[in-house]
């Protein structure tokens, strides 16, 4: 039971306290306290004025012709009615005086329902309508939780934090993985201060948070067809159906990204599906033989039984530099080292994991760099630190955390030479190269 009363209850409220019920029957029908009843009807019930005239508090005002309470000998004499005296308060001196503000009002039910002078008594009313104390309380609450309750200190300190983070490209949610304490706030909280400028920090200088074009749901039938040789037995229909009969193989996406036109190399990504780990590698062009020069280099660093353990099966797009699939899933004297699927045309979600990968990718090498520039040691640092980030997806593990796990895994790393960066040092901009 949420411990915030509805309309609904307070509609309840409402009717038995129009039949003259005790707090006690309604927090009964109700399953609360008699106190929340009490403090509920208190806190949001609304007075009406009776037979006011002015802000003189006494019922007796307009007819009170009183003159002289005060006693004060003057040369000349008040001509005035002491209801209209602007030196003494006349409601102090008056024996007379009756408030407006009934004393009944300060007892239960501490409003006016039900009671048998309410039509003929001059005093203030006070009533409780269901719809205006919900209207307040919801008012109550929403201003309670808007706004920034930090203080103007605590908040420089957590700019002081943030910031240099930030400017790294790090993620709210990858700061947090190793400084989570010691914010002290969820990262709901971070976000909404960030939205109302609180930080030096803008919602610009984070690179997930952004809108994302909503999808078009494409019939099968525009998709364009492809009937190449190479994907005969390869779909993405039989990729399912061969999964279905070996559950417990792992997948690895494959795809490539390109630079600036004309620059020559290429990156070729291959991302392991369940512990979003991505192997980057230089390739001089995007021609099928620089894939396959790949292939071969695993398969003589890692060994055949190694290799196949680790890419036993491949999912990637219908790219022209993967068109050479008997390269690439046999070795030169025949040996079966993979299997290769291929997606759906049009269909880049199937492989969605290192679609959203290359993004991390993008911001170092924002689209439009020459890749002509890079070198195997500059692809091996981004390496390293984009697997150094935390991911909420694996309760903000590292990739480099999830493959210490396995020793296949821990043997791959150790082959190709791969760190973990430590966290406060992850890197995703452009700076990175510049200062290595």
């Amino acid at each position: 039971m949420s411990k915030h009363l509805t309309l609904s209850d307070r509609a309840i409220i409402e009717k038995y306290l129009a039949q003259d019920m005790p707090f006690s029957y309604i927090a009964k029908r109700l399953h609360r306290s008699p106190s929340a009843i009490s403090r509920e009807v208190k806190n949001h019930r609304c007075f009406v004025n009776g037979y006011r005239y002015s802000d003189n508090p006494c019922i007796n005002y307009r007819s009170c012709i009183r003159r002289n309470l005060c006693d004060q000998e003057s040369i000349y004499s008040c001509h005035h009615r002491c209801k209209n005296c602007t030196e003494f308060n006349c409601n102090e001196l008056c024996s007379q005086f009756v408030s407006f503000n009934c004393e009944a009002l300060s007892k239960p039910p501490y409003v006016c329902t039900g009671c048998p002078d309410e039509k003929k008594c001059k005093r203030n009313h006070a009533y409780y309508t269901a719809h205006r104390a919900h209207a307040e309380y919801s008012k109550q609450l929403h201003d309670a939780r808007a706004g920034i309750r930090t203080s103007p200190e605590r908040l420089m300190e957590l700019n002081d934090l943030l910031m240099p983070l930030v400017n790294k490209g790090q993620s709210i949610n990858h700061i947090f993985a190793s400084h989570g304490k010691e914010i002290g706030l969820s990262e709901k909280t971070i976000y909404n201060y960030i939205d109302q400028h609180a930080f030096h920090i803008r919602n610009i200088d984070l690179p997930k948070k952004v809108r994302y074009r909503q999808r078009q749901n494409r019939p099968h039938e525009v998709l364009m067809k492809m009937d190449y040789k190479c994907r005969q037995g390869r779909t993405y229909t039989d990729f399912t159906s061969y999964m279905e009969q070996n559950p417990k193989l792992s997948i690895v996406e494959m795809d490539t990204v390109i630079g600036a036109r004309g620059s020559g190399n290429v990156l070729m990504t291959m991302l392991f599906r369940n512990t979003n780990f991505m192997l980057i590698f230089l390739l001089p062009d995007k021609s099928q033989a620089s894939v396959n020069a790949v292939f071969d280099k695993l398969t003589l660093l890692l060994g055949l039984d190694l290799f196949r353990k680790l890419f036993p099966v491949i999912l990637t797009d219908n790219g022209t530099e993967f068109k050479g699939v008997h390269n690439l899933e046999f070795t030169e004297n025949g040996a079966r080292r993979t299997r290769i699927f291929y997606c759906d045309p049009q269909a880049s979600w199937q492989k969605g994991r290192i679609e959203k990968n290359h993004v991390l990718i993008r911001q170092i090498l924002p689209k439009g760099t020459k890749f002509s520039t890079l070198s195997d040691e500059s692809v091996h640092l981004i390496t390293e630190h984009i697997n150094s980030v935390t991911r909420e997806l694996f309760e903000n593990q590292t990739p480099f955390d999830l493959m210490s796990q396995k020793d296949e895994y821990k043997k791959l790393l150790d082959t190709l030479g791969l760190q973990p960066i430590p966290i406060n040092e992850v890197c995703l901009k452009p700076a990175l190269l510049k200062r290595k």
